[in-house]
């Protein structure tokens, strides 16, 4: 039997930094993304792809407001619903043609997913999710006065951000679909842009305003349906501590009691690689897996034990 393996995919894998974010750019990249994973889907490991969105939903909010007077507001569940669907149909598209190009006997499906969260989760007073493209702090400083209602925060050292709501994800309710069309053999691709938040009011299922981080929902997946491994896909082949500074150092195995210390010493950045060891951290310490962080360029190798971060148990 092969391994379960939960590969998400990061901004970098789908839309390049300083990229407008084109449709055929999100095409050429995710295509490349794919190739470069092929050897995973050949044999019998059972895979779920999960994905982010967010320079999409950046976009689809901007359509949103910028078309309020002519149309329908959506609400911001329903803009996430929109980027599963579209995002999914590209990856669920060129995986179909790379499986038929290459003769693996294999399909995929996008599987529109529901994510139970907290209503009342604290981050919807403390917004913290990154989303759209980033801004110069010239730029920020004409955004703002532009669109008041937005929230700016520099996400990284000169270069700002817009940030919404990020509740917790608490329950994946399609869970038990994900699981059994994986064990059809069917790659899944799921909890795409973590998920389209919701609550339970009474017997109602309602939307709830915000964008769940996509590491943290893919790890809530990856332990509910008991995967061996996570793999999150991001623009560095390891993780490293003093990134950019005299003093870094490249990471290659680290239990996650020295992810931890690493985190509260700051340094692992809430807005780029924290959410990331977070996520590794919930899922090895739950399921007793591995989490392996490394670039689209390196996963099969990393995968191999060859290169990337890989986080273990303690």
């Amino acid at each position: 039997m092969g391994e379960t393996l939960v590969i998400a995919l990061g901004g970098h894998a789908i839309t390049l930094p300083g990229e407008i974010g084109t449709i055929p750019q999100q095409f050429e990249h995710t295509a490349e993304t794919l190739r470069r994973l092929s050897p995973l889907f050949r044999g019998d490991n059972r895979i779920a792809i999960t994905h982010g969105n967010g320079p999409q939903i950046g976009n689809i909010l901007i359509r949103v407001e910028e078309g309020e007077r002519r149309v329908p507001r959506l609400p911001m569940d329903t803009c996430v619903s929109d980027s599963q669907g579209g995002m999914g149909y590209m990856i669920q598209r060129l995986a179909c043609e790379m499986f038929q190009r290459e003769g693996i006997p294999r399909t995929a499906v996008t599987l529109i997913t529901q994510v139970l969260v907290d209503e009342n989760d604290p981050d919807r007073a403390n917004p913290s999710k990154p989303i759209g493209v980033s801004y110069s702090p010239r730029d920020a400083e004409r955004v703002r006065a532009e669109k008041p209602h937005w929230l700016l925060r520099e996400t990284e050292p000169g270069r700002f951000r817009r940030v919404v709501s990020s509740p917790k994800p608490l329950r994946i309710l399609e869970e038990a679909a994900v699981l059994r069309l994986m064990e059809a053999g069917v790659v899944v691709i799921a909890c795409g842009g973590g998920g389209i938040p919701v609550a339970w009011e009474g017997d109602r299922l309602v939307g709830v305003e915000g964008v769940i981080d996509k590491d943290l929902a893919s790890s809530l997946l990856a332990r509910d349906i008991g995967a061996h491994r996570l793999i999150i896909v991001t623009s560095v082949e390891r993780v490293a501590i003093g990134f950019g500074t005299p003093r870094q150092q490249w990471l290659d195995t680290i239990t996650t009691a020295e992810a931890r210390e690493h985190l509260a010493h700051g340094e692992f950045p809430a807005g780029s690689m924290g959410p990331k060891i977070e996520a590794a951290i919930d899922f090895v310490e739950s399921r007793g897996g591995e989490c392996i962080i490394t670039s689209t360029e390196h996963a099969v190798r990393a995968i191999r034990g060859e290169t990337g971060t890989h986080i273990v148990a303690s």
